[in-house]
Parts: structure tokens; sequence; C-alpha cells
């Protein structure tokens, strides 16, 4: 006899991990749609991803970065949006936007509690019977080690990439060495503070940053600020790429100023070797020594030792699908992103201007009611945008909801952009502080 259905789920919260600007959005449309949101952060604050590049200014203004039912919640509250043609740092996005946000949503938001694993309640990724009717479990922990299951409806992974970035050696796995370079501190994170709180880890130092997206440029562009108070930095810049007249980007083609501009500054540094320039070129192996780190390189010269002090890891980033091995999804192969999705965004074939706006049909998975969105649902592919994330959790909440012609119904409407690069998948920029306009709105490929 198969087993009696579960009862109805519908009184559960719609759970979303991860307090980012997405995981913040989806709750206000969960909200707005009558719906109990739910949102896990595991870090002890807010946008937690962000505070590591709050230093950053984004090239999108205000008008572009708050989603609109996070802005119908926050006109309830008396909120006093910030002008819109004004570009925000990471830490200004949080205090005048994502912060606020927050405090609207009250105690709909956990923060230190973390995500382990997403199953369903009771029964396993092998077992079909009745599976759609049985709430989603999420089993989370807390800095102290308890751990809880909690029922849902529907979840949303929301989580990131950040802290998943790609390896800098080849054939998409880390060089011999560089695990030890992690760990001995001679490789940072993507867009460090170098003008500010990491500034003696950089200054008069010899310093490689390996990417070529707007994360390395970004950091090529402190960095030579800072040699113009300490001289004796060094900076040396490595791409995969054998020109790198695409990684300059649209310069005037692109609505975004401080955008386009970007790329016109970099090309005024590396033309006069401020910054020395390696193009083609493939990490092979790190040697640490107590004094300096030894990069080794496999170069159209053949294999050359480059000696630094640091290196700038900004080669993008992969999702970590290890909490959701009991869940049955639908991933490319390629780029890991939800199969229906994954053709639309991979750089290997596809610039950012030609990645369209999609909604909850492509974002399903055959696991009833559960969603990867924001930049995670791009897998390792380099063009997400944050828009692009707040429609996707638009459509998602009208799905849940039983609107499904709302859910259809996927729009942009975003300024025309410059050219995006098309670099090698492996190498793509993916920073959120710079992904926040329409798929033509940054150059897509180099972390």
């Amino acid at each position: 006899m198969p087993d009696p259905a579960p009862e109805t789920t519908t009184a559960l919260p719609v759970i979303i991990v991860g307090a980012g600007p997405i995981g913040l959005a989806a709750a206000a449309h969960v909200l707005e749609r009558d719906l109990t949101p739910l949102v896990l952060e595991s870090g002890e604050h807010i946008a937690a991803s962000i505070r590591d590049w709050g230093h950053t200014r984004l090239f999108s203004p205000w008008q572009y970065n708050i989603d609109d039912a996070a802005r119908r919640l926050l006109d309830t509250t008396g909120w006093v949006a910030p002008d819109p043609d004004a570009l925000p740092t990471g830490q200004e996005l949080i205090d005048d936007y994502l912060t606020p946000l927050a405090e609207a949503l009250g105690d709909r938001i956990q923060t230190g509690v973390r995500v382990v694993a997403v199953s369903r309640d009771g029964i396993d990724k092998t077992r079909s019977t009745h599976r759609a009717e049985t709430p989603l479990l999420v089993r989370v922990r807390t800095a102290d080690g308890t751990e809880t299951d909690l029922a849902a409806q529907a979840v949303l992974d929301a989580s990131g990439t950040w802290n998943q970035p790609n390896p800098l050696g080849r054939s998409g796995l880390p060089a011999p060495g560089e695990h030890t370079a992690y760990e001995q501190g001679r490789i940072t994170a993507p867009l460090p503070d170098v003008l500010g709180a990491d500034r003696n880890r950089f200054a008069n130092r010899r310093v490689l940053v390996v990417g070529s997206g707007h994360s390395a440029a970004n950091t090529l562009l402190d960095l030579a600020e800072l040699a113009t108070t300490a001289p004796d930095t060094q900076i040396h810049w490595a791409i995969r790429s054998t020109d790198p007249s695409r990684v300059y980007g649209g310069e005037d083609q692109d609505e975004l100023a401080a955008r386009g501009a970007l790329g016109t500054r970099l090309r005024h540094l590396v033309e006069p070797g401020t910054i020395t320039l390696h193009t083609s070129t493939m990490i092979t192996g790190f040697t640490t020594t107590d004094t300096a780190l030894s990069v080794t390189t496999q170069t159209p010269q053949g294999m050359q030792d480059l000696e630094v002090d640091a290196v700038v890891a900004a080669t993008g980033f992969r999702p970590d699908l290890t909490m959701l091995q009991e869940l049955r999804l639908d991933l490319d192969p390629a780029v890991e992103a939800p199969r229906q999705l994954g053709p639309l965004i991979d750089a290997e074939f596809h610039s950012c201007g030609s990645v369209a706006p999609h909604g909850e049909r492509v974002l399903a998975h055959p696991e009833p009611g559960f969603y990867i969105v924001g930049m995670k649902s791009y897998g390792r592919a380099p063009t997400f945008l944050m828009a692009t994330g707040y429609e996707q959790v638009r459509s998602i909440a009208a799905a849940l909801a039983g609107d499904r012609q709302a859910a259809d119904d996927v729009h942009l409407n975003l300024p025309e952009t410059g050219v995006c690069t098309t670099d090698l998948p492996s190498s793509c920029d993916t920073t959120p502080a710079l992904l926040t306009l329409s798929p033509s709105a940054i150059t897509c490929c180099s972390n």
C-alpha cells in the first residue's frame, strides 16, 4: 500500500539562504505575496560577503541597485532613498539600503545560522512517492555547533559564490603549491583594500594580479595609486588571453561612465609600463620561501618564474553544491547553472549582452519548490547581474503564490552598455560589487 500523502506545506515558510541583495529582495517579494519568508545568513551580519569588498565603488548608480518590492517595503518605513544618480560603495549599499531593508524585514532574518544541507522531510534523493507534497527540510548549524532541522514549503538558495573562488592553476585545478601559498597568506581574495586596511601588505612590494575582469582592473588601479606614494611598489598583471584590448571593455561605448573610464585608465597605465602586463600566461606552480613567492608560469616564450611578495586572485568563482546533494538538481554540465539557463550564459558562446532576462520556469529543477537564485544560479558563468537576480526572485515569488502570468512575464529595462569580453570561463570575473546591470553591463570574462 502506498504511503499516505503528507499534510499541506502551504503554511510553512519560504526559506531563503543568504542575506545579500538577492536574498533580501526575495524576502520582500515573498512577503508581498502574503507568504512567510525566513532568511538564513551564515555571517554574523547581513551581506557578509559584501562587507569584504565594501571599500569598492559600484559602476551602476543607485537607480539600478534597488529592487522594486524592497523599495515598496522601505517606503512604508519612512526610508529616504539615496540620490538615484550617485555611485555607492559596497559599504554604502549595506548602510543605506540593505540594513534598512533588513530592519523592515525584522525577525524574518536570522544571522549566524549556516545551512549545511537541504533535503526532503523523511525521504532522501531516491524516493519519489509524494515527493512534491513533502516539505523541504533545511538543516542548519549555529556557531556553538547546534544543528536543527527546519521545514519549508520552498527553498531559494541565494548563498552566492564569494567563498568559493576559482583556482589559479590550469585545467580548473589548483596549481601545485597553491594551497600552501593561500595558507601562508601570500595569495589574497579579490578586491583587497589596497589603499586602506590592506595597504601595508602591498606598499613597496612586488604584486601580481591574476585575472582580466573588473575585480582585477580595480585592484590594478588602486595599486597604481598606491605606487605614487610607495614608489617601490611593482605591479604585474597576468591574463590568459593574447590581447588585452578586449579587457579594456567598451570604454566610450558605455552608458555607465565610471565603468567605461575604467578600461581607459587601465590601458593608459599598461602602455607606458606602469603596470607590467603578461599575456598568454598560465600559472603552473607556486613555491614559497621565507621572503617571497615564486610563481611558475607557462608562456609563449616557455616556462618562466616570477618572484613576487603577494598575488591577488581575481579569477572568479564557482558554486559550492555540497549542501544540495540530497536534492534532484538538473544542472548544465559545463557551467553548473540550471540546465535551461546554462546555454544562455555560457561565456564560451555568449557575451553578457546576449543573456536574456529569465524567471521561474528557466530556474526550476526536478526538485519541486527548490531554486538556486542570484550569483550562484549562474554557476561558473561570469555574466550575473544584480538586476537580473531581482527579476529572478520576483518571478519565483509570483509562481509560489500561484500567479503564473506574472511569473512568466519576465523583463528588464536597462541601459545600453559597451563591449563585454569573452575570455576563458575559468578566469571570469563575477565579483558582485561590479555586476549590477544588464547582461551587457560588465566586462564578463577574465576571472
